[in-house]
């Protein structure tokens, strides 16, 4: 039984993961204030940084690169050396969660293999970010104003200008948006530190040779849906596809995902957001539908994730995911994680649960609670927290959180007025279903049909 597997899981973090944590958290101290001028608290944290790594490969240059930075002598090298011991050290807490995760899950996970990058990339355009990223280090969070804020913005307009550079952008362009709302910082009382040295370190390391994934192949199958993680900010929204892929041929199944994505603006919201995913219809008629896709030379990047094509999927035949689940999630294999994926907050493991009681916001397994993640389900589905108080079995994703796992419902069987039915976050994927709904829908009017009309005029003239 899953609640009898969950058990360790849930009794605590593996040896050594606030220790980990704690040695990150000092070196994001240190970035809030800068690397101008390092005080003896910073400096000790970024000594204690190097320290723990100076057994491993990185430990000659990260224990050098401490040293200059303390001193005052911050060159590109060096700050890339600082990110890449803080990306280790996330790593390593990643891998220890994730591998105490398989083995409560009984899953197998492929292992990764490297190969050479084949991506080349505009130097300039990757110096132009290196340079930027070394400014918000020697000011630090406390130091950046809307000027410095605006120094990026040449630069990650010509990133959107080349395509493989385009992931790279988008998180540039995120951290920039997050600290031009947020400037100036120095009149912030809290400060997202943790997440803001997330977001500079991966841009940092993206930065020195442009983005890698060890390439890619083409498998053709059956592709068998479990759920869908919508996320949807003011500007953007991306629709997470999470499935099983039975490779032609007999080899054995695999667990995959695929990502869909659209611009929009805030006054989108809701059901609404999905008519932004038109171009995809036959991955949107399979959420709506729970039909399974037919795919062919479909590629699959080495960390699991399928570069969507809708032109190479096909409708296949009606496939439940609670039943995908019940059958095939237990042996599938795991992809495995791409180097720079490696950090706790990205996991996010597919997981049917059944036989619970509701305990409040988390689900009791029998003596073991497992947190619900209610903050992620999307306002553009039916799936509501009510339904998911009344379930009795529950499709989702594991997730670390805060010091815990967290289970964020993508799918539940419940009751309603004394009837099973079964609600996923991708029903609404080609329209709401729901009379309600589509009835203040009907009222408000088509708000993307609006805006595309607008646009359209101001093409125009």
């Amino acid at each position: 039984m899953l609640d009898v597997q969950l058990g360790e899981l849930l009794g605590g973090a593996p040896s050594g993961v606030d220790e980990a944590l704690g040695l990150v958290a000092g070196f994001d101290d240190a970035l809030v204030h800068g690397f101008a001028r390092i005080g003896e608290e910073p400096a000790a944290a970024l000594a204690a940084l190097a320290g723990a790594l100076a057994a491993s490969p990185l430990g000659d240059r990260l224990g050098e690169s401490v040293e200059k930075v303390v001193a005052g002598s911050i060159g590109d090298e060096h700050l890339a050396a600082l990110a890449g011991g803080r990306a280790a050290l996330s790593g390593a807490v990643h891998d220890a969660l994730l591998g105490r995760l398989d083995t409560a899950l009984g899953r197998t996970r492929a292992r990764w293999e490297a190969s050479p990058g084949t991506a080349e990339s505009p130097d300039n355009l990757l110096a132009g970010c290196r340079v930027w990223l070394r400014e918000l280090a020697i000011v630090g969070w406390r130091g950046v104003d809307h000027d410095l804020v605006s120094a990026s913005d040449q630069t990650i307009e010509a990133l959107l200008a080349v395509p493989e550079l385009r992931g790279l952008a988008v998180l540039m362009d995120g951290l920039a948006a997050e600290l031009r709302a947020s400037s100036p910082v120095a009149t912030m009382e809290r400060l997202p530190a943790r997440r803001w040295a997330d977001l500079w370190t991966r841009a940092l390391l993206l930065a020195q040779s442009g983005p890698w994934n060890g390439g890619a192949e083409q498998v053709s199958g059956r592709l068998l849906i479990l759920g869908a993680d919508v996320h949807e900010h003011a500007t953007v929204v991306r629709v997470q596809v999470h499935g099983i892929l039975e490779p032609a041929g007999g080899a054995p199944a695999r667990l995959v995902r695929t990502s869909v994505a659209a611009a929009k603006v805030d006054t989108i919201a809701g059901p609404a957001v999905w008519r932004l995913m038109g171009g995809h219809p036959m991955l949107l008629g399979a959420l709506a539908e729970h039909r399974g896709l037919e795919l062919t030379d479909m590629p699959l990047l080495a960390g699991g994730d399928l570069v969507w094509h809708d032109d190479r999927a096909r409708a296949g035949e009606e496939a439940d995911p609670f039943a995908t689940a019940r059958v095939l999630l237990g042996a599938a294999e795991a992809p495995p994680v791409s180097p720079l994926d490696r950090h706790p907050v990205r996991i996010a493991e597919p997981v049917l649960i059944e036989g619970y009681k509701i305990a409040g916001e988390a689900l009791d397994l029998g003596g073991n609670v497992l947190a619900l993640d209610l903050d992620r389900l999307p306002a553009g589905t039916p799936l509501t927290a009510e339904l998911v108080a009344s379930s009795s079995a529950c499709l989702g994703l594991l997730r670390w959180d805060g010091g815990r796992w967290l289970l964020q419902p993508l799918a539940v069987q419940a009751a309603v007025k004394k009837k099973p039915v079964a609600v996923h976050t991708g029903d609404w994927a080609m329209g709401p279903t729901d009379p309600k709904v589509v009835k203040a829908e009907a009222k408000s009017g088509d708000v993307v049909a609006v805006l595309r009309e607008r646009a359209g005029r101001l093409l125009r003239k």
